[in-house]
């Protein structure tokens, strides 16, 4: 289905962006050096679809995206319920992403670990490569994956590895055991 608008909102990290159609979510892009270079990016990514007020389930959406990022500890931060449109997204990272989709707020899996899961051990740079070109960062939590022996892996969204830390320390996630802020 074709995007049919696209919004920009406020979040700990910046502007994101936000795009919707009949069938769900289209895209979400995490933020760009500003504001207008987030919009620029939505304009690239959806050319026919204009900036508008989204309807009250993107909304949710978007207050559920702004708590993630925020860390906030009252706020939903579990994003698994909003509906995605992945017409046009290739099968295995229809695969990747619905898996990476059950992983927690705060729990990580290695790139090794989601491909044992989805029954191919040795697709770990498949499954990189997935991630990689996730259109719905952080609605599929690309973040929550990492490099084997605890490295934090590759994150092609902008502000790169510091913006992946930045997400995972606002989940105060954990490591193979307690959470990296427990004392």
């Amino acid at each position: 289905m074709p995007t049919t608008a696209f919004a920009l909102f406020a979040t700990a990290l910046g502007h994101c962006g936000i795009a919707w159609g009949p069938q769900g979510l289209t895209g979400v892009q995490l933020p760009e050096a500003d504001e207008a270079t987030t919009r620029l990016r939505m304009q690239a990514r959806f050319p026919h679809a204009p900036e508008a007020a989204p309807p009250p389930d993107v909304q949710t959406a978007m207050d559920a995206i702004a708590a993630l990022l925020a860390g906030a500890p009252t706020e939903p931060r579990d994003l698994s319920h909003l509906v995605l449109d992945m017409e046009g997204v290739p099968p295995f990272y229809q695969r990747v992403y619905t898996l990476a989709r059950s992983i927690p707020p705060g729990e990580t899996l290695t790139y090794g670990e989601l491909a044992h899961l989805l029954g191919e051990p040795g697709a770990a740079r498949a499954v990189g490569q997935a991630l990689g070109a996730n259109p719905f960062a952080p609605v599929v939590p690309c973040h929550r994956i990492l490099a084997a022996q605890s490295g934090a892996g590759g994150f092609s969204a902008p502000g790169g590895m510091d913006t992946k830390l930045r997400m995972l320390l606002a989940e105060r996630a954990r490591f193979n055991g307690p959470g990296l802020f427990d004392e």
